[in-house]
């Protein structure tokens, strides 16, 4: 069976190049151009993504050290309020000390008085007080004791017998700010027809009877 020219494919042809190869070089150097180009235009995506990010986190920044610099400014306004506070507690505690220099010895007279009322004893009656408080220093204790004093207090009194006197310095001992009670006269009387005794006593005013109202610190 002979072959005819029908049963020829073209698979079975040999393949012939006739264009130049000018043409191809061209060509190929196309197909490099465009792939060159679209990785340039890829790496210009790239760079435009990076560069929108970069101006996001910029802004962002610069949001956020405009909000901290209002606060700051804020906080300065505030501050601004408060900058004579130091000289107000200043004065403050140099009226302090002035006013505890000045009271630090106070001794409250109309409340020991009114613990005495208080205090004395059944048979014995006070005629009168008398305080003597000694400035800046520490005064004569009575009856030349050791206990340390501010001053001195004299009652004068009457009782019923000498007895009632006793009873009536050892009432005394046990009074705050009081201390070394001793009498410095005791004379029988009458009083109408019953038998009397006419006393003087002298106690030592004692540190304790400071008030303390204008030493304690404040708050205190």
């Amino acid at each position: 069976m002979t072959e005819t020219k029908a049963d020829v494919t073209l698979g079975s042809l040999p393949r012939v190049n006739l264009l130049p190869p000018e043409i191809a070089e061209r060509r190929r150097f196309r197909r490099i151009q465009v792939g060159l180009g679209g990785a340039v235009i890829g790496a210009v995506g790239i760079v435009a993504l990076l560069y929108v990010g970069a101006v996001s986190s910029v802004s962002e920044a610069q949001t956020e050290l405009d909000s901290a610099n209002a606060r700051h400014a804020t906080l300065q306004a505030e501050t601004a309020k408060y900058k004579d506070v130091t000289a107000v507690y200043a004065r403050a505690a140099a009226a302090q000390a002035m006013l505890t220099q000045a009271m630090g010895e106070e001794v409250r007279y109309s409340q020991f008085l009114n613990d005495l009322s208080l205090t004395v004893p059944e048979n014995v009656w006070v005629k009168s007080v008398t305080f003597a408080q000694a400035a800046g220093a520490a005064a004569p204790t009575a009856g030349g004791l050791a206990t340390p004093g501010i001053g001195s207090v004299t009652f004068t009194g009457v009782g019923f017998s000498h007895d009632d006197v006793a009873v009536w310095l050892e009432s005394l001992a046990t009074q705050k700010g009081y201390a070394n009670p001793y009498f410095t006269s005791s004379t029988e009387a009458l009083l109408g027809s019953r038998k009397t005794v006419d006393f003087t006593s002298t106690a030592t005013l004692t540190p304790a009877a400071y008030s303390g109202r204008y030493t304690k610190p404040i708050g205190g």
